[in-house]
Protein backbone atom coordinates (compact mmCIF):
# COMPACT_ATOMS: atom_id res chain seq x y z
CA UNK A 1 0.00 0.00 0.00
CA UNK A 2 2.80 2.77 0.79
CA UNK A 3 4.58 1.66 -2.89
CA UNK A 4 0.92 2.75 -4.10
CA UNK A 5 0.45 5.46 -2.28
CA UNK A 6 4.21 6.79 -3.78
CA UNK A 7 3.50 5.87 -7.16
CA UNK A 8 -0.30 7.25 -7.74
CA UNK A 9 0.64 11.23 -7.41
CA UNK A 10 3.33 11.36 -10.09
CA UNK A 11 1.23 9.66 -12.31
CA UNK A 12 -2.05 11.96 -11.67
CA UNK A 13 0.28 14.80 -11.85
CA UNK A 14 1.56 13.91 -15.72
CA UNK A 15 -2.10 12.78 -16.72
CA UNK A 16 -3.29 16.38 -15.33
CA UNK A 17 -0.40 17.97 -16.94
CA UNK A 18 -1.15 16.22 -20.33
CA UNK A 19 -4.58 17.50 -19.95
CA UNK A 20 -3.89 21.08 -19.35
CA UNK A 21 -1.82 20.88 -22.81
CA UNK A 22 -4.12 19.64 -24.56
CA UNK A 23 -6.39 22.09 -24.03
CA UNK A 24 -4.21 25.00 -24.10
CA UNK A 25 -2.26 23.66 -27.12
CA UNK A 26 -4.52 25.83 -29.51
CA UNK A 27 -3.77 29.08 -27.78
CA UNK A 28 0.68 27.57 -27.61
CA UNK A 29 0.12 27.28 -31.22
CA UNK A 30 -1.27 30.55 -32.49
CA UNK A 31 1.16 32.28 -30.05
CA UNK A 32 4.02 30.60 -31.89
CA UNK A 33 2.86 31.75 -35.17
CA UNK A 34 2.46 35.01 -33.79
CA UNK A 35 6.39 34.96 -32.55
CA UNK A 36 7.43 32.90 -36.08
CA UNK A 37 5.60 36.24 -38.03
CA UNK A 38 7.12 38.79 -36.00
CA UNK A 39 10.33 37.04 -36.11
CA UNK A 40 10.65 36.93 -39.87
CA UNK A 41 9.32 40.37 -39.94
CA UNK A 42 12.01 41.25 -38.17
CA UNK A 43 14.83 39.18 -40.71
CA UNK A 44 12.55 41.10 -43.74
CA UNK A 45 14.35 44.67 -43.30
CA UNK A 46 16.51 45.77 -45.88
CA UNK A 47 19.50 48.17 -44.62
CA UNK A 48 22.24 49.93 -46.65
CA UNK A 49 25.56 49.17 -44.41
CA UNK A 50 27.70 51.30 -46.69
CA UNK A 51 28.22 52.92 -50.15
CA UNK A 52 31.29 53.88 -52.17
CA UNK A 53 31.36 56.28 -55.46
CA UNK A 54 33.76 56.05 -58.09
CA UNK A 55 35.55 58.95 -58.68
CA UNK A 56 37.93 57.86 -61.47
CA UNK A 57 41.59 60.03 -62.30
CA UNK A 58 42.12 63.33 -62.99
CA UNK A 59 43.63 62.45 -65.97
CA UNK A 60 40.15 61.57 -67.19
CA UNK A 61 38.62 65.16 -66.78
CA UNK A 62 36.40 66.39 -69.50
CA UNK A 63 36.26 70.43 -69.62
CA UNK A 64 34.69 72.05 -72.08
CA UNK A 65 37.67 73.35 -74.02
CA UNK A 66 38.13 69.41 -74.39
CA UNK A 67 34.54 68.67 -75.36
CA UNK A 68 34.84 70.74 -77.94
CA UNK A 69 37.75 69.66 -79.64
CA UNK A 70 36.30 66.16 -79.45
CA UNK A 71 33.16 67.70 -81.68
CA UNK A 72 35.72 69.38 -83.92
CA UNK A 73 37.40 65.78 -84.18
CA UNK A 74 33.56 64.45 -85.87
CA UNK A 75 33.88 64.41 -89.46
CA UNK A 76 30.26 64.16 -89.75
CA UNK A 77 29.47 67.21 -87.77
CA UNK A 78 29.72 70.92 -89.58
CA UNK A 79 29.72 74.23 -87.89
CA UNK A 80 25.90 74.38 -86.98
CA UNK A 81 26.10 71.16 -85.15
CA UNK A 82 28.90 71.95 -83.38
CA UNK A 83 27.03 74.99 -82.04
CA UNK A 84 24.23 72.93 -81.67
CA UNK A 85 26.56 71.06 -78.78
CA UNK A 86 28.29 73.48 -77.59
CA UNK A 87 25.03 75.56 -77.03
CA UNK A 88 23.95 72.13 -74.76
CA UNK A 89 27.08 71.44 -72.71
CA UNK A 90 27.78 75.20 -71.74
CA UNK A 91 23.97 75.28 -70.70
CA UNK A 92 23.26 71.94 -69.28
CA UNK A 93 24.44 72.68 -65.83
CA UNK A 94 27.75 70.08 -66.43
CA UNK A 95 30.84 72.09 -64.79
CA UNK A 96 34.68 71.60 -66.26
CA UNK A 97 35.53 68.47 -63.67
CA UNK A 98 33.39 65.53 -64.66
CA UNK A 99 34.49 62.46 -66.27
CA UNK A 100 34.68 60.88 -69.60
CA UNK A 101 36.64 57.29 -70.75
CA UNK A 102 39.65 56.85 -71.40
CA UNK A 103 39.44 56.04 -75.08
CA UNK A 104 38.00 59.73 -75.77
CA UNK A 105 41.36 61.28 -74.19
CA UNK A 106 42.81 58.73 -76.90
CA UNK A 107 41.29 60.02 -80.04
CA UNK A 108 39.42 57.00 -80.10
CA UNK A 109 35.94 57.64 -79.41
CA UNK A 110 34.49 56.94 -83.77
CA UNK A 111 36.10 53.38 -82.74
CA UNK A 112 35.90 51.59 -79.62
CA UNK A 113 37.29 48.24 -78.74
CA UNK A 114 35.64 45.89 -76.36
CA UNK A 115 37.99 45.52 -74.08
CA UNK A 116 37.75 49.70 -73.43
CA UNK A 117 33.85 49.03 -72.05
CA UNK A 118 35.68 46.38 -70.18
CA UNK A 119 38.54 48.20 -69.18
CA UNK A 120 36.43 51.35 -68.14
CA UNK A 121 34.15 49.31 -65.78
CA UNK A 122 37.06 47.43 -64.37
CA UNK A 123 38.55 50.71 -63.24
CA UNK A 124 35.47 51.57 -61.28
CA UNK A 125 34.96 47.87 -60.03
CA UNK A 126 38.32 47.27 -58.37
CA UNK A 127 38.43 50.92 -56.64
CA UNK A 128 34.81 51.45 -55.13
CA UNK A 129 34.35 47.47 -54.41
CA UNK A 130 37.80 47.32 -52.89
CA UNK A 131 37.19 50.58 -50.41
CA UNK A 132 33.67 49.38 -49.65
CA UNK A 133 35.40 46.01 -48.47
CA UNK A 134 38.21 47.34 -46.66
CA UNK A 135 36.39 49.86 -45.12
CA UNK A 136 33.80 47.79 -43.45
CA UNK A 137 36.40 45.08 -42.95
CA UNK A 138 33.82 42.05 -45.07
CA UNK A 139 35.56 39.48 -46.83
CA UNK A 140 34.16 38.77 -50.57
CA UNK A 141 33.33 35.21 -49.16
CA UNK A 142 30.58 36.93 -46.95
CA UNK A 143 28.83 37.69 -50.06
CA UNK A 144 25.18 36.17 -50.68
CA UNK A 145 23.92 38.04 -53.37
CA UNK A 146 25.49 39.92 -56.40
CA UNK A 147 23.52 42.66 -58.35
CA UNK A 148 24.97 44.11 -61.30
CA UNK A 149 23.36 46.99 -63.46
CA UNK A 150 25.39 48.12 -66.49
CA UNK A 151 22.44 49.11 -68.97
CA UNK A 152 24.73 49.46 -72.06
CA UNK A 153 27.64 46.76 -72.43
CA UNK A 154 26.78 43.07 -72.30
CA UNK A 155 29.76 40.99 -72.21
CA UNK A 156 30.65 36.97 -72.22
CA UNK A 157 31.22 36.49 -69.54
CA UNK A 158 29.22 38.65 -67.88
CA UNK A 159 30.10 42.01 -66.03
CA UNK A 160 29.05 40.12 -62.77
CA UNK A 161 30.62 36.72 -63.68
CA UNK A 162 34.14 39.00 -63.87
CA UNK A 163 33.48 40.03 -60.79
CA UNK A 164 33.08 37.22 -59.13
CA UNK A 165 36.26 35.75 -60.48
CA UNK A 166 37.99 38.37 -59.55
CA UNK A 167 36.87 38.54 -55.74
CA UNK A 168 36.77 34.83 -55.70
CA UNK A 169 33.36 35.31 -54.46
CA UNK A 170 31.65 31.94 -53.17
CA UNK A 171 30.06 28.88 -55.33
CA UNK A 172 26.38 29.34 -54.16
CA UNK A 173 26.38 33.12 -54.37
CA UNK A 174 22.55 34.33 -55.81
CA UNK A 175 23.93 36.49 -59.07
CA UNK A 176 21.74 38.97 -61.43
CA UNK A 177 23.05 40.77 -64.10
CA UNK A 178 20.95 43.68 -65.42
CA UNK A 179 21.05 45.14 -68.72
CA UNK A 180 19.25 47.79 -70.68
CA UNK A 181 17.78 48.84 -67.55
CA UNK A 182 18.73 52.46 -68.05
CA UNK A 183 19.07 55.20 -65.51
CA UNK A 184 16.39 54.07 -63.29
CA UNK A 185 18.59 50.68 -62.49
CA UNK A 186 19.75 50.91 -59.19
CA UNK A 187 16.14 51.25 -57.36
CA UNK A 188 15.33 48.05 -59.83
CA UNK A 189 18.40 46.16 -58.11
CA UNK A 190 16.91 47.01 -54.77
CA UNK A 191 13.74 45.58 -55.48
CA UNK A 192 15.36 42.28 -56.30
CA UNK A 193 17.60 42.45 -52.86
CA UNK A 194 14.71 43.27 -51.59
CA UNK A 195 12.71 40.65 -52.34
CA UNK A 196 15.49 37.76 -51.44
CA UNK A 197 15.55 39.84 -47.92
CA UNK A 198 11.73 38.99 -47.43
CA UNK A 199 12.59 34.93 -48.07
CA UNK A 200 15.99 34.70 -47.07
CA UNK A 201 17.38 35.52 -43.90
CA UNK A 202 20.78 36.56 -42.37
CA UNK A 203 21.92 37.63 -45.83
CA UNK A 204 24.69 40.28 -46.96
CA UNK A 205 24.39 41.41 -51.12
CA UNK A 206 26.74 43.45 -52.99
CA UNK A 207 24.96 46.08 -55.60
CA UNK A 208 27.03 47.74 -58.37
CA UNK A 209 25.64 50.30 -60.76
CA UNK A 210 26.85 51.93 -62.87
CA UNK A 211 27.08 52.45 -66.86
CA UNK A 212 29.52 52.16 -69.82
CA UNK A 213 30.26 55.03 -72.14
CA UNK A 214 33.11 53.77 -73.98
CA UNK A 215 31.26 51.45 -76.17
CA UNK A 216 28.23 54.30 -76.79
CA UNK A 217 30.02 57.07 -77.44
CA UNK A 218 27.96 58.14 -80.84
CA UNK A 219 29.80 59.42 -84.01
CA UNK A 220 26.96 60.94 -85.91
CA UNK A 221 24.90 63.96 -86.76
CA UNK A 222 21.90 63.55 -85.45
CA UNK A 223 20.89 65.99 -82.87
CA UNK A 224 19.01 63.98 -80.86
CA UNK A 225 21.56 61.39 -80.40
CA UNK A 226 24.49 63.70 -80.10
CA UNK A 227 22.89 65.52 -77.12
CA UNK A 228 23.95 62.27 -74.61
CA UNK A 229 27.74 63.23 -75.50
CA UNK A 230 26.77 66.04 -73.81
CA UNK A 231 24.92 64.99 -70.92
CA UNK A 232 26.58 61.26 -69.86
CA UNK A 233 29.82 61.19 -67.56
CA UNK A 234 31.63 58.38 -66.44
CA UNK A 235 30.59 57.07 -62.74
CA UNK A 236 29.69 54.32 -60.68
CA UNK A 237 28.72 52.86 -57.19
CA UNK A 238 28.97 49.78 -55.33
CA UNK A 239 26.58 49.33 -51.91
CA UNK A 240 26.17 46.44 -49.05
CA UNK A 241 22.90 45.78 -47.89
CA UNK A 242 21.82 43.48 -45.53
CA UNK A 243 19.09 41.94 -43.42
CA UNK A 244 21.26 40.20 -40.33
CA UNK A 245 20.10 41.91 -36.97
CA UNK A 246 23.57 41.83 -36.12
CA UNK A 247 24.53 44.31 -38.30
CA UNK A 248 21.60 46.32 -38.17
CA UNK A 249 23.40 49.03 -35.44
CA UNK A 250 25.79 49.24 -38.01
CA UNK A 251 23.72 50.71 -40.70
CA UNK A 252 23.39 53.90 -42.73
CA UNK A 253 19.97 53.13 -43.88
CA UNK A 254 16.63 51.39 -43.62
CA UNK A 255 14.72 50.63 -46.90
CA UNK A 256 10.59 51.90 -46.24
CA UNK A 257 8.41 51.60 -49.44
CA UNK A 258 9.66 51.00 -52.91
CA UNK A 259 7.54 51.51 -55.76
CA UNK A 260 8.14 50.98 -59.92
CA UNK A 261 6.51 51.87 -62.59
CA UNK A 262 6.69 50.84 -66.56
CA UNK A 263 5.07 52.75 -69.23
CA UNK A 264 6.84 50.56 -71.58
CA UNK A 265 2.87 48.84 -73.16
CA UNK A 266 2.31 53.01 -74.60
CA UNK A 267 4.47 53.83 -77.91
CA UNK A 268 5.10 56.95 -76.70
CA UNK A 269 6.77 56.36 -73.32
CA UNK A 270 8.44 53.84 -74.99
CA UNK A 271 10.17 55.38 -77.78
CA UNK A 272 10.63 58.65 -75.98
CA UNK A 273 14.40 57.07 -75.40
CA UNK A 274 16.24 54.72 -77.13
CA UNK A 275 19.78 53.01 -78.09
CA UNK A 276 19.23 52.94 -81.84
CA UNK A 277 21.10 53.42 -84.75
CA UNK A 278 20.82 57.13 -87.12
CA UNK A 279 20.64 56.63 -91.18
CA UNK A 280 24.34 56.41 -91.66
CA UNK A 281 24.60 53.14 -89.07
CA UNK A 282 26.16 54.89 -86.15
CA UNK A 283 24.79 53.70 -82.92
CA UNK A 284 24.37 55.77 -80.46
CA UNK A 285 21.25 57.03 -77.61
CA UNK A 286 18.36 58.80 -79.19
CA UNK A 287 16.58 61.54 -76.77
CA UNK A 288 12.73 62.11 -78.11
CA UNK A 289 11.39 65.25 -77.96
CA UNK A 290 8.55 63.77 -76.01
CA UNK A 291 10.74 62.40 -73.38
CA UNK A 292 9.53 65.80 -70.81
CA UNK A 293 6.43 64.45 -71.40
CA UNK A 294 7.38 60.74 -70.95
CA UNK A 295 8.69 61.42 -67.34
CA UNK A 296 5.92 63.94 -66.21
CA UNK A 297 3.68 61.25 -66.81
CA UNK A 298 5.63 58.40 -65.14
CA UNK A 299 6.46 60.74 -62.16
CA UNK A 300 2.86 61.62 -61.83
CA UNK A 301 1.81 57.60 -61.93
CA UNK A 302 4.57 56.92 -59.63
CA UNK A 303 3.40 59.61 -57.09
CA UNK A 304 0.04 58.34 -56.64
CA UNK A 305 1.13 54.93 -55.72
CA UNK A 306 3.63 55.87 -52.91
CA UNK A 307 2.02 59.59 -51.73
CA UNK A 308 -0.66 56.68 -49.88
CA UNK A 309 2.83 55.02 -48.19
CA UNK A 310 4.59 57.14 -47.08
CA UNK A 311 2.41 60.65 -46.57
CA UNK A 312 0.58 61.71 -43.61
CA UNK A 313 -2.99 61.27 -44.13
CA UNK A 314 -3.90 65.16 -42.55
CA UNK A 315 -1.63 66.12 -46.13
CA UNK A 316 -3.48 63.47 -48.11
CA UNK A 317 -7.08 64.62 -46.54
CA UNK A 318 -6.15 68.30 -47.51
CA UNK A 319 -5.24 67.56 -51.13
CA UNK A 320 -8.39 65.42 -52.05
CA UNK A 321 -10.54 68.45 -50.32
CA UNK A 322 -8.65 71.05 -52.52
CA UNK A 323 -9.06 68.82 -55.97
CA UNK A 324 -12.55 68.33 -55.06
CA UNK A 325 -13.41 72.10 -54.66
CA UNK A 326 -11.49 72.59 -57.91
CA UNK A 327 -13.50 70.25 -59.57
CA UNK A 328 -16.66 72.12 -58.07
CA UNK A 329 -15.27 75.47 -58.74
CA UNK A 330 -15.92 75.76 -55.37
CA UNK A 331 -11.96 76.88 -54.90
CA UNK A 332 -11.73 80.89 -53.99
CA UNK A 333 -9.33 81.10 -56.28
CA UNK A 334 -10.68 79.97 -59.66
CA UNK A 335 -8.65 79.97 -62.92
CA UNK A 336 -5.57 79.58 -60.13
CA UNK A 337 -3.26 77.56 -60.01
CA UNK A 338 -3.51 73.88 -59.52
CA UNK A 339 -4.07 71.89 -56.32
CA UNK A 340 -0.57 70.68 -55.62
CA UNK A 341 0.04 67.66 -53.23
CA UNK A 342 3.23 68.48 -50.24
CA UNK A 343 5.51 66.07 -50.03
CA UNK A 344 7.71 67.67 -47.66
CA UNK A 345 5.07 66.63 -44.96
CA UNK A 346 6.35 62.94 -44.72
CA UNK A 347 9.65 63.37 -46.67
CA UNK A 348 12.55 65.20 -45.33
CA UNK A 349 14.87 65.06 -48.33
CA UNK A 350 14.51 64.53 -51.71
CA UNK A 351 17.33 62.60 -53.54
CA UNK A 352 16.89 63.48 -57.44
CA UNK A 353 18.18 61.71 -60.28
CA UNK A 354 20.42 63.68 -62.40
CA UNK A 355 19.04 63.22 -65.67
CA UNK A 356 19.47 67.04 -66.40
CA UNK A 357 18.92 70.63 -65.82
CA UNK A 358 15.38 70.30 -67.25
CA UNK A 359 14.63 67.09 -65.03
CA UNK A 360 15.76 69.12 -61.82
CA UNK A 361 13.88 71.97 -62.74
CA UNK A 362 10.54 70.14 -64.06
CA UNK A 363 10.76 67.99 -61.28
CA UNK A 364 11.13 71.10 -58.46
CA UNK A 365 8.57 72.49 -60.14
CA UNK A 366 6.00 69.69 -60.12
CA UNK A 367 6.95 68.66 -56.24
CA UNK A 368 6.97 72.76 -55.45
CA UNK A 369 10.58 71.99 -54.40
CA UNK A 370 12.73 74.84 -52.88
CA UNK A 371 16.56 75.19 -54.15
CA UNK A 372 17.50 74.05 -50.61
CA UNK A 373 15.80 70.94 -51.63
CA UNK A 374 17.07 70.78 -55.15
CA UNK A 375 20.94 71.71 -54.19
CA UNK A 376 21.76 68.15 -54.37
CA UNK A 377 20.80 67.08 -57.61
CA UNK A 378 22.41 70.39 -59.21
CA UNK A 379 25.89 70.26 -57.33
CA UNK A 380 26.11 66.28 -58.48
CA UNK A 381 25.08 67.34 -62.37
CA UNK A 382 27.52 70.09 -62.04
CA UNK A 383 30.70 67.99 -60.54
CA UNK A 384 29.98 64.42 -62.23
CA UNK A 385 27.09 65.18 -64.28
CA UNK A 386 24.59 62.55 -65.41
CA UNK A 387 26.47 59.27 -64.29
CA UNK A 388 22.67 56.90 -65.15
CA UNK A 389 22.01 54.29 -62.65
CA UNK A 390 24.30 55.38 -59.88
CA UNK A 391 23.93 59.17 -59.88
CA UNK A 392 21.60 58.72 -56.76
CA UNK A 393 24.21 57.93 -55.24
CA UNK A 394 26.92 61.20 -55.89
CA UNK A 395 23.46 62.80 -54.86
CA UNK A 396 22.97 61.08 -51.15
CA UNK A 397 26.75 61.28 -50.99
CA UNK A 398 26.59 65.17 -51.60
CA UNK A 399 23.68 65.18 -48.52
CA UNK A 400 25.71 63.06 -46.40
CA UNK A 401 29.05 65.55 -46.83
CA UNK A 402 26.81 68.41 -45.67
CA UNK A 403 25.87 66.63 -42.85
CA UNK A 404 22.17 66.82 -43.57
CA UNK A 405 21.04 63.52 -42.51
CA UNK A 406 20.45 63.01 -38.89
CA UNK A 407 18.78 59.91 -37.30
CA UNK A 408 15.15 59.52 -37.70
CA UNK A 409 15.17 61.40 -41.24
CA UNK A 410 13.61 60.08 -43.81
CA UNK A 411 14.41 60.56 -47.87
CA UNK A 412 12.46 60.02 -51.17
CA UNK A 413 14.82 58.90 -54.32
CA UNK A 414 13.37 59.26 -57.78
CA UNK A 415 15.08 57.90 -60.71
CA UNK A 416 13.83 57.73 -64.53
CA UNK A 417 14.98 55.45 -66.75
CA UNK A 418 14.00 54.37 -70.43
CA UNK A 419 11.07 51.84 -71.28
CA UNK A 420 9.93 54.10 -70.13
CA UNK A 421 10.67 54.13 -66.24
CA UNK A 422 10.01 55.80 -62.57
CA UNK A 423 11.06 54.25 -59.69
CA UNK A 424 11.14 56.02 -55.95
CA UNK A 425 12.16 54.71 -52.87
CA UNK A 426 11.94 55.80 -49.41
CA UNK A 427 14.61 55.25 -46.66
CA UNK A 428 14.88 55.67 -43.09
CA UNK A 429 18.09 57.80 -41.61
CA UNK A 430 19.34 55.35 -38.72
CA UNK A 431 22.21 57.67 -37.65
CA UNK A 432 23.66 60.40 -37.91
CA UNK A 433 25.77 60.54 -41.02
CA UNK A 434 29.14 62.98 -42.33
CA UNK A 435 31.06 61.19 -44.51
CA UNK A 436 32.56 62.87 -47.35
CA UNK A 437 32.14 59.76 -49.57
CA UNK A 438 33.42 60.60 -52.67
CA UNK A 439 32.37 64.26 -51.97
CA UNK A 440 35.27 65.03 -49.26
CA UNK A 441 38.24 66.43 -51.31
CA UNK A 442 36.01 69.27 -52.68
CA UNK A 443 32.52 69.28 -50.32
CA UNK A 444 33.49 72.89 -49.30
CA UNK A 445 33.59 74.51 -52.30
CA UNK A 446 29.76 73.97 -52.77
CA UNK A 447 27.48 75.57 -53.89
CA UNK A 448 29.63 78.05 -55.40
CA UNK A 449 28.55 81.25 -55.93
CA UNK A 450 27.44 80.23 -59.31
CA UNK A 451 27.31 77.18 -61.65
CA UNK A 452 27.02 79.05 -65.15
CA UNK A 453 29.55 77.74 -67.38
CA UNK A 454 32.95 80.14 -67.36
CA UNK A 455 33.13 79.39 -71.08
CA UNK A 456 29.11 81.17 -71.64
CA UNK A 457 30.74 84.67 -71.57
CA UNK A 458 33.01 83.72 -74.79
CA UNK A 459 30.37 82.19 -76.28
CA UNK A 460 30.14 84.94 -78.96
CA UNK A 461 32.98 84.52 -80.98
CA UNK A 462 30.74 80.89 -82.35
CA UNK A 463 28.37 83.53 -84.34
CA UNK A 464 31.03 84.93 -86.18
CA UNK A 465 31.91 82.28 -88.47
CA UNK A 466 29.70 81.18 -91.28
CA UNK A 467 32.11 79.22 -93.22
CA UNK A 468 32.60 75.72 -91.52
CA UNK A 469 36.24 75.90 -93.31
CA UNK A 470 37.30 78.80 -91.95
CA UNK A 471 36.29 77.78 -88.48
CA UNK A 472 39.32 77.56 -85.98
CA UNK A 473 39.26 77.28 -82.30
CA UNK A 474 40.58 80.78 -81.35
CA UNK A 475 43.98 81.07 -79.32
CA UNK A 476 42.12 83.10 -76.38
CA UNK A 477 39.72 79.80 -76.12
CA UNK A 478 40.40 79.23 -72.22
CA UNK A 479 39.34 79.44 -68.96
CA UNK A 480 40.72 82.00 -67.36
Amino acid sequence: NTRSVQFVPPLLFLMDLISNLFYDLPLLYILYLIWKIIDRKRHQNCYILDYECHKPTDDRMLSTKFSGEIIMRNKNLGLNEYKFLLKAAVSSGIGEQTYAPRMVFHGREACPTYEDGILEMEEFFHDSIDKLFKRNKISPCEIDVLVVNISMLATMPSMAARIINYYKLREDIKVYNLTGMGCSASLISLNIIENIFKNEKNKVALVVTSESLSPNWYSGSDRSMILSNCLFRSGGCAILLTNKLSLKNKAMFKLKQLVRVHHGAKDEAYDSCAQREDNQGNTGFHLDKKLPKAASRALVDNLKQIAPLILPIRELLRYSIAIFMKKMNWSTTKGGPKPMINFKTGVDHICLHTGGKAVIDGVGANLNLSEHDLEPARMTLHRFGNTSASSLWYVLGYMEAKKRLKKGDTMLMISFGAGFKCNSCLWEVLRDLDNGNVWKDCIDNYPPKSIVNPFMAQFGWLHDHEDPDTFTIPDDYFIS
